[in-house]
């Protein structure tokens, strides 16, 4: 590698390695600064979901093109990534939701995704714990789920493969982008690039203020081992409302199977909580709602419960590309529950731009410039 790298990505989460491994693929010299661990902070607070998601064309094109990258990449990936083609289970409670099932149908199915309707005993048979008397469902049998913590511990190891250079420890913290290219630690070192990629999830306002990014805090249990317990992903449709609500606190059921037989269970939303304590109160409401799904939730023992902060975004899909004024500062952050899923396609689509080539999908969704106040300069964290 050149003593100046073209490309500094600050983030070592799934995204951050994610753009460092295309960055080096396609040939341009690479650092990776964070001060550690590998996907220790958004990362660390997703599900692992690998999901085509359908609430606008720009999702859907964005979700569906990485999961096909998921899918391409799967038979590189380790042992410890642990990708499973689980598949996903949206599960309604009523008619009204059966309804919902009907359209997101319909919209999959005219965009080449192959989905099943279950009907109430469809339902019962596919997943037994959960309880009697749901309406039916939505099976998307493509879905998969991953470990994300080893997924981006993969990604990076390949980019250093690929001759990419990474410095993890806390004095490869970043405290500002200083400059064109130019980025100051926290130990006082400067260090020059060409090109600087901030992938630093939910705190990446901090670099880059002005960027419509809020953190949305979340809460995840993991279990002791159950194998068969759950045999898909499997969401509420009431998720989507819950998902949708850009204010109010609000919690859904939301449980993933793993491979070593562990069940994950979520989800919770909070804007406006900074802190990373566990907060009873909302978890005892998550788990409550778990329990209403699958009642035998309540006696699977917990053996960790833990929170993290997403990044989000007003429009519900992530940042990607230079901040407007300053073609040396990129953007790929503003995930939030889908930067695990959308992670390869988001580095294809800034390595592509940066290359100057085509993405494979239209990358104007997804341009900071969209925002009518996004930030002109970075600064000081």
């Amino acid at each position: 590698m050149s003593q100046t790298p073209d490309v500094i990505v600050l983030g070592a989460g799934i995204v951050g390695a994610a753009c460092a491994r295309s960055c080096a693929q396609a040939g341009l010299s690479v650092l990776v600064l964070d001060r550690g661990p590998i996907g220790g902070g958004t990362t660390a607070a997703g599900m692992g979901h690998l999901v085509v998601m359908d609430d606008s064309e720009a999702q859907f094109a964005l979700t569906s093109r990485s999961c096909q990258l998921w899918q391409e990449l799967r038979a590189e990936l380790p042992e410890d990534v642990e990708y499973d083609n689980c598949g996903t289970l949206w599960v309604a409670a009523d008619d009204e939701e059966m309804a919902e099932v009907d359209r997101k149908a319909r919209f999959y199915q005219e965009r080449g995704v192959a989905v099943e309707i279950l009907d109430a005993a469809g339902v019962a048979s596919s997943e037994p714990e959960l309880r009697p008397g749901l309406a039916g469902g939505l099976r998307v049998p493509a879905d998969a789920v991953i470990y994300p913590p080893c997924a981006a511990a993969y990604l990076l190891a390949d980019a250093r493969r690929k001759g990419g250079r990474v410095e993890m420890d806390c004095n490869a913290g970043v405290a500002a982008i200083e400059g064109p290219g130019s980025v100051r630690l926290t130990s006082g070192r400067q260090i020059q690039g060409g090109i600087v990629v901030v992938a630093a999830g939910a705190l990446t306002p901090l670099l880059v203020p002005g960027l419509p990014i809020k953190k949305r805090k979340g809460h995840l249990v993991i279990t002791d081992r159950y194998p068969g317990f759950a045999h898909h992903q499997i969401v509420e449709l009431g998720y989507l409302k819950s998902a949708h609500a850009t204010q109010a606190d609000s919690v859904a059921f939301n449980i993933q199977p793993r491979k070593t037989g562990q069940m994950l269970i979520g989800s919770s939303r909070q804007y406006n909580a900074e802190g990373t304590e566990v907060e009873p109160h909302l978890l005892g409401r998550m788990l409550k709602r778990a329990e209403s799904y699958m009642p035998r939730i309540g006696q699977l023992s917990a053996l960790r419960v833990w929170t993290g902060h997403r990044a989000a975004t007003p429009d519900k899909l992530p940042i990607i590309g230079p901040v407007p004024g300053n073609d040396r500062t990129w953007i790929a952050s503003g995930h939030e529950g889908l930067g695990i899923t959308t992670s390869l396609a988001t580095a294809e689509i800034l390595v592509d731009r940066l290359m100057g080539r085509n993405p494979a999908i239209p990358a104007a969704p997804y341009d900071p410039a969209r925002f009518e106040h996004a930030a002109k300069e970075p600064t000081h964290a």
